[in-house]
């Protein structure tokens, strides 16, 4: 064995799997017998330690400090130093409280996104079993080379990249990887150099988990090296995208903070240049009147919101990790889905049995053996040769099904499973067949001779052997079939050769069965015996969509929102499950090695055009998405397996499995699928497309009502008029509808057709034409009542103080009106359900006036206020404006609906 680290790679070699065993040897520098422990740790030294990269961490007190770096958040902070400054101690009290309660959330919630990485790390096992100087040993993860041998068997997990250089019926589950529910054979063999990393027969990768059998492998990547560690650094390069509401939010809030700014220096100039008032009374005027125009809620009132539609997405199987996850859930454009347990059961069902005389479909789907067999010409039963086949089925077999609490359960190969419940569904007891059958021998299967055979004794005897595996191994060895009566037949070869491949070519696994008579029970089960056999036919094997899955893709369609499958499993079977989805007549398919072969430019439109991603890695996903999110899509990306981090986190709304998936999927996603159920995506974005609804509504509840307030104010000061309020009694204004009428919103129930609309423009302002409008409409008809009510207590001879108590009532009256005229934006609000309202709104409206009768008719309450008591006939008149109030705003919504003025109401 050489000791020299000359020819040792210092930059990973990518097509070690195109490699022979002993060409990786040399190249390395190795041999079977291992490294020498002292060149071992020349090369630990040389490569460095098998561990992946820290993630680099922010310090906290700098995560929290950039809570406030936010344009709203700063101008609210200024605002409540002003209303110190005035004096107005709970008003700043409030803003603050808002605004640290705010920063608190969002503190909490960045620091969870850095355990993405660090989940990672728990990829990989703690020890591992080596080879070296001919001698075994145990030694840590972290300390192994390139050069090393490392023995793997069954438990095992994978501690770094290695080139097989023996294996034994070796079977290695990949999902994390892949995202296949199957376990990948591993044979030791070079393949193709742009094979899949699925197909990559030589290659065990750190990480991933050894599921039976027994392995050498030679180290060839270490720490960031490896599959796992490319994966690592895509995920640390991953930029995290800020929400469309989040950008909407910033923009909106640097906007009112230039414009707030903009309308109060006008104010200042005009009141002391053209009203000659003192600056110093100026300057309180316009720092109440700013106080007044914040909307301090605003941001407590979204963060509730979002928070609501976590709550109901929780009880619809979907766990929202990061807050603003909800509302882009609302904006998706388009849903890019794993296959397998997501968009399928990730159950195998064989449904389909062939034999020689007939095709025979098997309904019935998942383990549960529920199903039929559809029969050619009403059959009364199976055909022999169709019965022996599924006999050979449940014994060449060692799997079992287990009935317990929400279906039934495989202890076993998933496949093998299947063949008890189509055994099952044929009216065969698994225990008494397999009780009446006892196995003598057996030859398990190993990915070497590609079959497994089972040998049973027989009462006179003499016995049978049960033969199934690749169906074309299976074929080979055979020279006879039967016939639909049990008679042997000479084997047509070609026509079983074109059924194995219509079977493969319609996205169905196939595995092929045979059987021999003894006459003399063998001692020994040897292969000299598995040749001659009877060719019985073939079993097609699909894991089946979800039903829901079918129900919830034709939502997405009529919502506008595209669904694309992206899997690591063949073109062919990903194909066929398209087509059962209903994603598209003829889905369109690219494999990974489409992706690898176009430049950024083009995949744009083969991403746009195409429905299926086939046999694709981390870099192809994450190009993929990539390049969706260029077109402008706003993109949901579903996994569960490590290889799913990067394009989790690059997502706009990462979506990780709850049940399947792996921590480091768990990390990286903003959303957790309790229930791994593709339905439940879609339930989520109905979500969170009425958290959105939800939040324009406050927001066309918030601005406008303050907007009239100041308006007023602002009016009466140019106009010269008397105030028609108090800085105290703006300030209860604020503090008794912020706290009530501005929070039941949040609590709103989704519109009806609220998935029949297409997803909104993420581009799209916040403040949208619509809404300016309603911004400026509402304010004029509020200053309209402000200066109506003003003018009938002055017919009335009522004094200054009891004109302001009833515009404070007035006030309450409209935005009481204006609550329920904003909570159907997209129909009518004059219905028995909107008049209803909810529960929300209905103790809200009866805490408002409560608080209401306390203010004006209290004596505490009025010495405080500086308020009157309101006689009926005014409270009558106020009641009317309200109405009226309400009227003209029906009339408006529906002139602008129906002469379509704004795109989004029509």
């Amino acid at each position: 064995m050489s000791m020299t680290t000359s020819s040792v790679p210092s930059a990973p070699v990518e097509d070690w799997h195109a490699m022979p065993a002993d060409a990786v040897l040399r190249q390395l520098d190795s041999a079977s017998d291992g490294l020498d422990p002292a060149e071992a740790a020349r090369r630990l030294a040389r490569h460095g330690p098998n561990t992946l990269p820290s993630p680099p961490r922010t310090p906290a007190l700098l995560r929290f400090l950039l809570q406030f770096n936010n344009a709203l958040i700063l101008f609210l902070l200024v605002a409540a130093a002003m209303a110190a400054v005035l004096g107005h101690w709970v008003d700043a009290a409030v803003i603050v409280g808002v605004v640290t309660v705010n920063a608190i959330v969002g503190f909490v919630q960045e620091g969870k996104a850095e355990q993405a990485l660090g989940a990672l790390q728990a990829m990989l096992a703690p020890t591992a079993r080596v080879v070296r100087a001919g001698q075994h040993a145990t030694v840590p993860v972290a300390t192994l080379a390139p050069g090393d041998v490392v023995l793997l068997e069954a438990g095992d997990r994978v501690p770094a990249d290695l080139r097989l250089l023996r294996a034994r019926a070796l079977l290695i589950d990949e999902a994390i990887l892949t995202g296949e529910s199957v376990a990948s054979v591993k044979t030791g063999h070079a393949v193709d150099a742009g094979a899949a990393l699925g197909d990559r027969e030589g290659m065990a990768y750190s990480g991933t988990l050894v599921a039976a059998g027994q392995g050498l492998g030679l180290v060839v990547a270490t720490g960031s090296h490896t599959e796992i560690g490319h994966i690592s650094t895509m995920l640390s390069k991953v930029e995290p995208l800020t929400t469309p509401l989040l950008r909407q939010i910033n923009g909106f809030g640097r906007r009112f903070t230039v414009l707030s700014i903009a309308v109060a220096a006008l104010l200042f100039a005009y009141a002391v240049g053209l009203k000659g008032m003192d600056w110093v009374e100026a300057l309180m005027v316009v720092v109440a009147i700013a106080v007044a125009l914040v909307p301090e809620g605003l941001p407590a009132v979204i963060t509730i919101t979002l928070a609501i539609g976590v709550q109901r997405m929780a009880v619809r199987h979907a766990i929202v990790r990061r807050l603003p996850a909800v509302e882009t859930l609302g904006a998706t454009t388009v849903i890019c889905s794993d296959k397998t347990g997501t968009l399928t059961r990730n159950e195998m069902t064989a449904c389909r049995v062939v034999t020689e005389t007939a095709s025979i479909g098997v309904s019935g789907a998942g383990y549960a053996p529920l199903g039929a067999f559809d029969l050619p010409d009403g059959g009364a039963g199976l055909p022999a040769n169709a019965r022996r086949l599924v006999e050979a089925g449940l014994l060449c077999n060692d799997a079992h099904l287990h009935q317990q609490a929400g279906g039934w359960r495989v202890d076993g190969d998933p496949m093998e499973g299947a063949l008890v419940a189509l055994a099952m569904k044929a009216g065969l007891e698994p225990d008494a067949l397999r009780a009446g059958h006892p196995r003598a021998d057996e030859i398990p299967f190993d990915a070497q001779h590609r079959f497994m055979a089972t040998l049973h004794g027989l009462a006179d005897g003499g016995a049978e052997l049960f033969v199934k595996g690749a169906p074309e191994r299976v074929l080979a060895m055979s020279s006879s079939q039967l016939d639909a009566a049990g008679a042997r037949l000479p084997l047509d070869a070609a026509w079983w050769e074109g059924q194995i491949a219509a079977a493969a070519s319609s996205g169905e696994r196939v595995l092929g069965f045979a059987l021999r008579r003894f006459a003399q029970a063998p001692q020994q089960l040897d292969f000299d015996a598995v040749d001659e056999l009877v060719f019985l036919g073939l079993v097609g094997f699909i894991d089946p969509p979800r039903p829901e899955a079918l129900a919830a893709i034709a939502d997405c369609r009529s919502a506008g929102i595209a669904v694309k499958m992206i899997t690591g499993d063949h073109g062919a079977t990903a194909a066929a499950i398209a087509a059962q989805l209903g994603l598209a007549e003829q889905p369109v398919v690219a494999t990974g090695q489409d992706v690898d072969a176009v430049s950024d430019a083009e995949l744009l439109t083969l991403a746009r055009h195409t429905h299926v991603f086939a046999r694709t890695n981390p870099a192809h996903k994450l190009r993929v998405v990539r390049a969706l999110q260029a077109e402008g899509e706003v993109v949901a990306m579903t996994g569960d397996g490590v290889n799913d981090a990067p394009s989790l986190k690059q997502a706009n709304v990462g979506i990780a499995m709850g049940n399947k998936g792996t921590e480091a999927a768990k990390e990286a996603a903003q959303i957790v699928l309790a229930d791994d159920n593709f339905a439940s995506i879609v339930a989520a974005v109905s979500e969170g497309r009425t958290v959105y609804d939800n939040i324009r509504k406050v927001i066309a509840w918030t601005l406008p009502t303050n907007g009239g307030e100041v308006l007023a104010i602002v009016a009466a000061m140019v106009l010269g008029l008397t105030l028609p309020m108090t800085p105290p009694q703006i300030l209860w204004i604020n503090m008794i509808l912020t706290i009530t009428l501005g929070l039941v919103l949040a609590f709103e129930p989704a519109e009806p057709g609220v998935m029949g609309r297409r997803p909104r423009d993420p581009q799209a302002p916040l403040l949208s034409p619509f809404m300016l409008w309603r911004v400026a409409f509402v304010s004029v008809l509020f200053t309209a009542g402000v200066f109506a009510v003003m003018a009938w207590a002055e017919r009335r001879g009522l004094g200054t103080e009891a004109a302001r108590t009833m515009v404070v009532n007035m006030l309450c009256v409209l935005e009481i009106c204006y609550l329920f005229n904003v909570r159907y934006l997209h129909m009518r609000s004059f219905t028995w359900r909107g008049a209803r309202g909810t529960p929300a709104v209905l103790w809200a409206i009866a805490v408002v006036v409560a608080a209401q009768l306390a203010f004006t008719y209290l004596p505490w309450m009025q010495a405080l206020f500086d308020t009157r008591a309101v006689a009926l006939v005014d409270g009558v008149a106020i009641l009317g404006i309200g109405l009226a109030f309400m009227i003209v705003l029906e009339v408006e919504k529906l002139l602008l609906r129906r002469g379509k003025v704004f795109a989004e109401i029509s």
